[in-house]
């Protein structure tokens, strides 16, 4: 909290409850990896302007935010799509942890050794180095976001073979 008070202080004028409204051009203020700089724009970036593509689990994503379409580092938005009846393939990610949000539809989740039934408005929590996949058990297409910290790359995902459930 410490840290955010002194943001505010070398960022711009403190207002109200310690929001900062920015200077007299609107520019708000915006800190890049310990930088501290003026913002002019906000990325803003729609889904129907993505573009989708097949992880390396198999599930089809468009990428929202992250470091390739706009001033997010640390982490990645996306949304991720599977037909009724598929899966992901069981994999890990060694340095990724991830958030799945489910929007639509219902799937079983399997971590680790533990499968639980999961629908809208659920999130679920995946450490690194968690053996983890996510099957639609429904008659719908599910759809769900992932966020991943640090930001989603194909090279931290290991695919692991199914095991006999």
């Amino acid at each position: 909290m410490g840290s955010r008070r002194r943001f505010f202080r070398i960022c711009g004028r403190t207002v109200g409850n310690g929001c900062t409204a920015g200077n007299a051009a609107g520019e708000r203020p915006h800190a890049i990896h310990g930088k501290v700089g003026i913002v002019s724009g906000m990325d803003i970036v729609n889904h129907r302007d993505t573009v989708p593509f097949t992880t390396a689990d198999g599930s089809t994503i468009r990428e929202l935010l992250a470091h390739r379409n706009s001033a997010i580092r640390q982490q990645s938005l996306a949304e991720a799509r599977l037909k009724p009846g598929c899966a992901t393939v069981p994999h890990h990610h060694a340095v990724t942890e991830e958030i799945y949000y489910i929007l639509t539809g219902t799937a079983a989740m399997t971590l680790g050794s533990e499968t639980r039934d999961v629908g809208p408005g659920d999130a679920i929590a995946i450490p690194p180095g968690i053996r983890h996949t996510i099957r639609n058990t429904g008659s719908a297409e599910l759809v769900f976001l992932c966020t991943c910290a640090p930001g989603y790359e194909h090279t931290d995902t290991f695919l692991e073979p199914p095991t006999d459930a």
